[in-house]
């Protein structure tokens, strides 16, 4: 059996628990806690460890999901959940430019921990003023081979697309190094 650990990061509230939660086999193991800052009344929950969550792709292949806190005060979990990771997701919430400036700092600091494959996610593109991924691309300043993939993070099909392009682009770098 071939285990792919899979990083699911981006900013605060961009939607990682539930793309986890849309997805796993398992009752979604999450480390969230109620915000008690009034200044952070953005939502009621926040990833404070992390998320966990698995799929059996099939006999030979399951996949375990690490979601990280989008907080920079839990941004110490970063480093320690990228360890052993096989590929990562960029989950960025396209209704909020605020955040696209956190989504590249986050893009930036996994690509220093490895240089393994990943893919950005323009999250909510079920919402009428969701930035097209295209236009994330653009004003993440992100090469063109890097995947930008539409993403609704409470639809599963959504978030299998997403995940099957990771695994996919995972799968063709093991092949190259196994070939050298």
């Amino acid at each position: 059996m071939q285990a792919v650990k899979m990083v699911i990061t981006g900013p605060f509230s961009a939607g990682k628990t539930a793309f986890i939660g849309s997805v796993s086999e398992i009752d979604v193991v999450s480390t969230e806690r109620t915000i008690s800052n009034a200044a952070e009344r953005v939502k009621d929950k926040t990833t404070v460890a992390m998320d966990f969550g698995r799929i059996t792709v099939d006999d030979d292949l399951v996949l375990y999901l690490f979601g990280t806190p989008g907080q920079r005060r839990f941004d110490f979990m970063w480093e320690i959940l990228s360890e052993g990771m096989l590929g990562f997701v960029v989950l960025v919430d396209s209704t909020k430019p605020e955040t696209f400036r956190e989504a590249k700092r986050i893009l930036e600091t996994f690509q220093s921990y490895a240089s393994t494959p990943y893919v950005v996610a323009a999250n909510k593109q079920d919402h009428e003023d969701a930035w097209p991924p295209d236009d994330l691309r653009i004003i993440l300043r992100l090469d063109p081979s890097v995947k930008v993939l539409p993403c609704v993070s409470l639809q599963k099909e959504s978030v299998k697309n997403v995940l099957l392009e990771l695994l996919y682009s995972i799968l063709e770098q093991l092949d190259k190094e196994g070939s050298k």
